[in-house]
């Protein structure tokens, strides 16, 4: 086996973790054509907004979440960059790095509401707006998670009931530690069964208010993702769902977070996904960690070998 090619990334232009790229118009484009000629097909905005940075000139969150005002429309340019190399574009909500983690459910889904209310009024009718993403990720039952995914998911498809709502969670494995601290592992991670009861529990409940489920595969070690990664095959498939693997570009084995990965890693893990079937690869996320126009010299050269390896076309 080759491995599961990746044919989406997500577009992480409002992070907290890593660092940005003070890309404009004419770089994003030469990345666009990156990802062409990569196979991508689909991209994804890992979200709108956090706390008061924004993609785009929402008079909502300027007056709610006292937003900044964004030099550039990024929504738009994303749009219409895929438009013209033929992607798919889901949109990603807002994150408010507050209300949804201290306990203030209602208040993270009300504002959501108005988001994707205000978005689809704006964006709604453009031609590469395929999609929604949940920003909101946990790992287990917890946050009144399966709430938040079940009311934001119905309001996208009330609105649009043609377009796919898509989930990213991860999995509470010996890797899931704080981005912020130079620990790389925990004692013990969740059990496959804890993993599968939980989450069956999930999807239930909010079958029918989202469509895609992807799981991030970074924060199992190596030896467990195909058992983890057929479970979640088996989850989605018993809930209703589809299921895509989330592939982290990104190394998760180094106290220096986050740098790409060593692509012996990132190919191990395709091949994983691609022997249980899983349909369809993306990451997170192309234009820090896999990108020829990456900061990273080490993306440079991963972008390469993928690229090798599938026998495609560089430049």
């Amino acid at each position: 086996m080759n491995g599961i090619r990746l044919t989406g990334t997500f577009l992480d232009e409002i992070s907290h973790d890593i660092p940005h790229q003070n890309w404009g118009k004419a770089e994003w484009e030469h990345d666009f054509q990156a990802m062409k000629r990569m196979g991508i097909d689909t991209v994804i905005l890992i979200r709108c907004g956090y706390q008061q940075w924004l993609t785009y000139p929402s008079a909502l969150l300027q007056k709610q979440a006292d937003g900044y005002l964004p030099p550039l429309d990024l929504v738009d340019l994303f749009l219409t960059l895929a438009e013209k190399y033929s992607m798919d574009f889901y949109f990603g909500t807002y994150d408010s790095g507050r209300f949804w983690t201290t306990g203030e459910y209602q208040r993270e889904i009300d504002i959501n509401l108005a988001v994707i209310d205000e978005v689809w009024q704006r964006y709604g009718d453009r031609a590469a707006f395929k999609g929604w993403y949940l920003s909101q990720e946990v790992s287990r039952r917890t946050r009144a998670i399966t709430e938040i995914y079940a009311r934001m998911g119905h309001h996208c498809k009330q609105l649009s009931p043609q377009l796919p709502v898509l989930i990213s969670p991860w999995i509470d494995g010996v890797k899931s530690v704080s981005s912020f601290g130079s620990q790389i592992q925990k004692e013990q991670g969740i059990t496959l069964a804890q993993h599968q009861a939980e989450w069956n529990e999930i999807m239930a409940a909010i079958s029918g208010a989202v469509d895609i489920v992807a799981f991030q595969d970074g924060h199992v070690d190596y030896h467990q993702l195909p058992e983890f990664l057929a479970m979640n095959k088996q989850l989605a498939e018993a809930n209703g769902l589809r299921c895509w693997t989330n592939s982290e570009s990104f190394d998760r084995d180094m106290p220096i977070k986050f740098m790409p990965i060593k692509w012996e890693k990132l190919l191990l893990k395709l091949k994983a996904a691609e022997e249980v079937g899983i349909e369809k690869g993306i990451t997170f996320e192309f234009s820090h960690f896999m990108s020829p126009n990456a900061c990273y010299v080490q993306a440079h050269h991963l972008y390469r070998r993928y690229c090798q390896h599938f026998g495609l076309e560089q430049t």
